[in-house]
């Protein structure tokens, strides 16, 4: 079957549709198969759209491992002046986004795998990261993801990243502060999922 954090997943496709709420907004989705969360709004991401703050109204914005693109198509309704990137390593997640995005008219929305848009924009730098980050690709792996993505915050963009309590969220706080040495913060705690803010400083 493989996991959502694959490639190419090996689930035979199963489309569906579904109505969800995205920050006060009630929209139809099309989910699938081998994607994360595909039944319903996942939990954690419901804590962090509703809980992440105010979108930056312009400059480029990364949902870092979009699945079917919740985070990414609630950026771009609300910030339609911005770029939003929409990030992730399941084709057929990146497929979905690209169709709910144009399905809801959103034209802001640019679908990649990690490797394309880093070989297209090495210096790269982004003006805010919303993520509920695949945490069950292991500590190796996620760390990695995070030490690619979190240095290219620019002086003074933060990231909100979700992280379930019992999988490690306080620990995984003390390491970015730590490792990458980037102020983070626990910038909410609800429904057993805690909002971890990481900052840069202004130049």
């Amino acid at each position: 079957m493989g996991h959502y954090f694959t490639n190419e997943p090996g689930a035979q496709h199963a489309p569906r549709t579904l109505t969800v709420t995205l920050r006060g907004r009630q929209v139809q989705v099309t989910t699938d198969a081998g994607v994360f969360s595909t039944s319903r709004l996942d939990p954690g991401t419901t804590v962090l759209l509703a809980q992440a703050g105010e979108v930056p109204p312009s400059g480029t914005l990364l949902d870092l491992g979009c699945g079917w693109g919740p985070i990414a198509l609630t950026m771009a309704m609300a910030s339609p002046g911005a770029r939003v990137l929409a990030v992730d390593v399941n084709t057929r997640a990146l497929e979905l986004t690209a169709q709910n995005a144009e399905h809801l008219g959103l034209v802001n929305v640019v679908t990649a795998t990690p490797e394309d848009v880093l070989a297209a924009e090495p210096d790269l730098r982004l003006d805010a990261i919303w993520s509920n980050p695949p945490i069950r690709v292991g500590k190796a792996v996620l760390h990695e993801m995070l030490r690619t993505w979190l240095p290219r915050l620019a002086p003074g963009a933060s990231a909100q990243l979700v992280v379930a309590k019992n999988l490690g969220s306080d620990s995984l706080q003390r390491w970015i502060t730590s490792d990458l040495g980037l102020p983070t913060s626990r910038r909410a705690s609800a429904k057993g999922f805690r909002v971890l803010q990481v900052s840069t400083p202004e130049e």
